[in-house]
């Protein structure tokens, strides 16, 4: 099994189907060498059955009892089996072994007998024995049993020549079925061949714009397919791995140039023994604590984003949406102290989420409107039967902005000089979707901003689990 293994596919399939076609000529070969034996003796039978040799020969057979070879043989060899178990051999005739069959046939326990014996030299026979009335000369009839045999040989020579010629044949099948598997095998798995120079081109080149050609809608399309698909996606995965650590960078810079200005600045102070007036050291103080607080906030969204979707932090459990809701707020009031926050509706309502992430999530949607209100601004804020709506009124986003707001550092021009990474808004859609809601940002007619969530929940809490 672990050469069979070793071997190439194509061998394996060329060699599985010569086997298979040598074990079914092989079959068909036994069964019909059986069959024309078992033909040919049934007819052999059948002539023994029909056959009788002359009541002449029989008496003269009895008259002239010799158990031995008369040293010439005929078609047939007739002799006379008597009850005590010897013979008498007919002239012309081979003498036959006396079986037990024979013997009780010449007793009178049976009619008849139909078996297969051998001669004194060992040729093999087909004897029928019956019983049979005979008038010695100068005596009253009396009955004895008539052996008539036939040799073997003939049979013997057809059923040999059959089996040669049906191990011929089967030779020639065999040898013909694993050309012909060869053959399909090498046809059939070239498209896998071209899957595998592909394969083993992206692995050798890391091209990923290779395609195989699709035919038929057979496994091996399928697998064309899949390969396709899945080299796609790995295309589309590397470029946004790229294009995301091109965006971190950049984004990444900006926060990096600025520290790394006020720290030279505050370094230059100490080299040079020139004191920087308080109020300037102060405030290099402030943008340097901002500057870390940005990279600190980046570096935590990048870490939230770069998850697989199939993991999270924390474990997925029942948590009350409006009390989340009402610790998000108190956040948010801390980071716009000059706005107002009305909730005009907060409806219990329960989902299935992980509460740290639902947390960071509406924290991030209260902190966009947050950024984009006007001073002493409102934001309006209601939750009812699982749609939590946060509504600003600041400048709002352009219709054609809309559809990339939920893309990663994606950030509108006129917010480029605000503070942010532009990952809230994706960290909202990701956490959303992982405890199956959807998310939107549309622009009211009236000017602003409106933020849907939807979250399928219910308005009470499941029953607990009892206990096992």
């Amino acid at each position: 099994m672990r050469r069979l293994r070793a071997l190439p596919l194509r061998s394996r399939l060329a060699l599985l189907t010569a086997l298979a076609v040598a074990v079914a000529v092989a079959a068909v070969s036994v069964t019909c060498w059986l069959m024309t034996r078992a033909q040919l003796l049934g007819e052999l039978d059948t002539s023994l059955q029909n056959s009788s040799p002359p009541d002449n020969l029989v008496r003269q057979t009895l008259g002239d009892c010799r158990s031995s070879d008369s040293g010439e043989t005929g078609f047939a060899y007739t002799q006379v089996v008597l009850p005590d178990g010897s013979r008498c051999v007919a002239p012309d005739s081979r003498p036959v072994r006396v079986g037990t069959d024979d013997i009780a046939v010449a007793r009178g326990h049976s009619d008849a007998a139909l078996h297969t014996t051998v001669t004194d030299n060992g040729q093999s026979v087909r004897v029928h024995t019956t019983r049979t009335a005979v008038s010695p000369p100068g005596s009253p009839p009396v009955e004895v049993a008539v052996s008539l045999s036939r040799p073997l040989d003939e049979i013997d020579t057809a059923l040999n020549r059959l089996a040669l010629l049906l191990t011929v044949l089967a030779g020639v099948g065999v040898v013909g079925a694993g050309a012909a598997g060869l053959w399909v095998a090498r046809t059939g798995l070239r498209p896998v061949d071209r899957l595998t120079g592909a394969v083993e081109h992206v692995a050798r080149t890391e091209d990923l714009t290779v395609r195989i050609p699709v035919e038929g809608e057979d496994e091996i399309a399928r697998l064309s397919r899949s390969f396709n698909a899945m080299a796609t996606a790995l295309a589309s995965s590397r470029d946004r791995q790229s294009q995301l650590i091109a965006d971190a960078g950049h984004e990444l810079r900006t926060p990096l140039t600025s520290l790394r200005t006020n720290i030279e600045l505050l370094a230059r102070s100490e080299e040079t023994g020139r004191a920087i007036p308080v109020e300037d050291r102060r405030a290099l103080m402030a943008s340097v604590k901002a500057q870390m607080t940005e990279l600190a906030s980046l570096i935590g969204d990048l870490q939230e984003l770069s998850r697989p979707d199939a993991v999270t932090s924390g474990k997925l459990e029942v948590v009350a949406l409006h009390d989340i809701l009402g610790a998000a707020l108190e956040r948010a009031r801390l980071r716009g102290p000059e706005l107002t926050f009305t909730v005009t509706d907060r409806t219990p309502w329960y989902v299935r989420a992980e509460p740290a992430a639902l947390e960071r999530a509406l924290v991030n949607v209260l902190d966009n409107a947050v950024k984009f209100s006007p001073p002493a601004g409102s934001v309006e804020v209601a939750l009812t039967g699982g749609e939590l709506t946060v509504r600003d009124h600041g400048p709002g986003i352009p219709p054609e902005e809309l559809p990339h707001v939920f893309e990663r550092f994606w950030r509108s021009p006129s917010a480029r000089g605000l503070p942010g990474s532009g990952l809230g808004l994706s960290i909202v859609a990701r956490t959303v979707q992982r405890s199956g809601g959807t998310v939107a940002l549309t622009a009211p007619p009236d000017g602003g901003t409106l933020a849907t969530l939807h979250l399928p929940g219910a308005p009470t809490p499941p029953p607990p689990h009892p206990a096992p």
